[in-house]
């Protein structure tokens, strides 16, 4: 038995696999990847390299092998057709026999077009018949915390997001979710929402800012047209700020609040604090 992971070299997949080799021999881990090179770090640490390419079926033929624990972290590659991308890591799992294909999906209460994808690989995974777990997954600390140059620069965090709160939690934390069902027993055919132990407002997170900083930082809310032109004019395909302003709406509504404590459970400890990864990214 393994545990394979792919895109093992993207944001999330480096958490899970650097979290993995604490709990498992490296030897019991393989990582899916589409440059090798990347990688390389994990291969001086034992861990299996796989080169595949949800592009490129056929380069999946023969990776996984009965037995197997699967993460399918989704694609970020929304202009190629996840869900073909995704069917394809589905459909050579279960051509193998896995014991466990785990996807990261996103929040059940999520209604935003960003969810579509996820909600029809969810529809294709439990068509299959493999056991599966849903890993829900809510809203990074790190979407806001990575491009803070433009607020710092503005001294503004400008969003079409309202008052709506966010419980949100690092890349790290849900990770660790991750890494509990990769390891662990009695998580065939669950679902798990996940999300940030605390839930918070952009006027809240401008707040923390502005503490950290030393600096006045505002909460400016605009109308989601105003916020799709200041994407697109920021250089965000329309397509893709369409779907960023979507997520807003649904930020406005309430949507990203998930209070379930699964997150924190499965992880085995409470998620990191907002402020916390504001600090990291603020010195970094």
């Amino acid at each position: 038995m393994s545990i394979v992971v792919t895109g093992a070299t993207g944001h999330l997949g480096r958490h899970v696999v650097d979290q993995l080799l604490e709990k498992v021999p490296a030897e019991q881990i393989t990582a899916v990847v589409r440059d090798e090179a990347k990688a390389a770090d994990f291969a001086a640490r034992g861990v299996r390299i796989a080169v595949a390419d949800y592009n490129t079926p056929e380069t999946f033929d023969g990776l996984f092998a009965a037995g197997d624990r699967v993460l399918l972290i989704s694609g970020n590659e929304f202009d190629k057709g996840r869900v073909q991308q995704h069917t394809v890591v589905i459909d050579a799992a279960k051509a193998a026999g896995v014991a466990l294909l785990a996807y990261t999906s996103a929040p059940g209460s999520l209604t935003a077009a960003l969810a579509d994808d996820h909600r029809a690989t969810e529809k294709a995974l439990l068509a299959s018949g493999l056991p599966y777990t849903l890993l829900r997954n809510g809203w990074y600390h790190e979407n806001y915390t990575e491009n803070l140059a433009p607020v710092l620069a503005h001294d503004a965090v400008v969003a079409a997001a309202g008052e709506g709160r966010i419980s949100s939690a690092s890349r790290a934390d849900y990770a660790a979710a991750a890494v509990a069902v990769l390891t662990g027993e009695g998580h065939e055919n669950q679902t798990y929402e996940l999300g940030g132990d605390e839930a918070w407002s952009l006027a809240e997170y401008a707040a923390e800012l502005s503490r950290q900083t030393g600096k006045e930082i505002a909460y400016n809310s605009v109308p989601g047209e105003t916020m799709q032109g200041i994407l697109t004019g920021a250089g965000v395909p329309e397509a893709m700020a369409a779907i960023l302003v979507g997520v807003d709406a649904s930020i406005a509504e309430g949507e990203l609040v998930v209070s379930t404590g699964d997150l924190s459970r499965l992880a085995g400890r409470t998620t990191t604090p907002l402020a916390e990864v504001v600090t990291a990214a603020l010195k970094g």
